[in-house]
């Protein structure tokens, strides 16, 4: 069993912003793994799918950033989920725009839906996937910034950072070593 969960804001007018990455990123692992989010539970839109027999549940947290960690506790509880089983994918400031960094565990740093993650679940050791999102050139305050819209100029190399994040994911879940999985695809 694996938890795949990728941070967001549910609702439409979010869905080009840069705090929408991890919502991106768990879309193109369920599209990867040939799953749909079909049902919604835990407060979060839920798909399912198997690799080699084992079960990966992919979330999308409809509790809205800041309090994604509510969702992420009630997930692992209802689905067993060991800190070793989890990984967490979102955005991240302090990662230059279109960076992937995968680590084994670690802080929040600048990001409420993930010092929600750690409040709730109690957790720092289970892997997170960041993207970056960072731009030098753009100088506004972070919340106004996170919650912008992706340039057009931009949106290939942000789509590509999601999908190698998505694959980063599904690697883990399909159970290679996270040190090999960092190898592969920080950067």
């Amino acid at each position: 069993m694996f938890l795949i969960v990728g941070l967001g804001n549910p609702e439409e007018k979010y869905a080009k912003t840069f705090h929408n990455m991890g919502f991106l990123a768990a879309g193109d692992a369920a599209a990867l793994l040939d799953a749909k989010f079909r049902k919604k539970e835990c407060e979060a839109s839920v798909a399912e799918a198997y690799v080699g027999g084992e079960k990966i549940v992919i979330a999308r947290p409809l509790t809205y950033m800041n309090a994604s960690g509510r969702a992420v506790k009630q997930l692992m509880a209802r689905y067993k989920i060991s800190p070793a089983e989890l990984v967490v994918i979102y955005d991240d400031y302090d990662l230059p725009k279109g960076h992937v960094r995968i680590r084994p565990s670690g802080s929040a740093g600048t990001h409420n839906g993930m010092r929600s993650v750690i409040a709730e679940t109690g957790l720092t050791e289970f892997a997170r996937i960041r993207i970056g999102i960072r731009d030098p050139e753009v100088n506004i305050p972070i919340i106004n910034y996170v919650l912008s819209e992706v340039k057009k100029e931009d949106y290939e190399l942000f789509s590509s950072a999601c999908k190698r994040a998505a694959e980063a994911a599904v690697s883990l879940a399909g159970g290679e070593r996270i040190d090999l999985v960092m190898g592969k695809y920080n950067g």
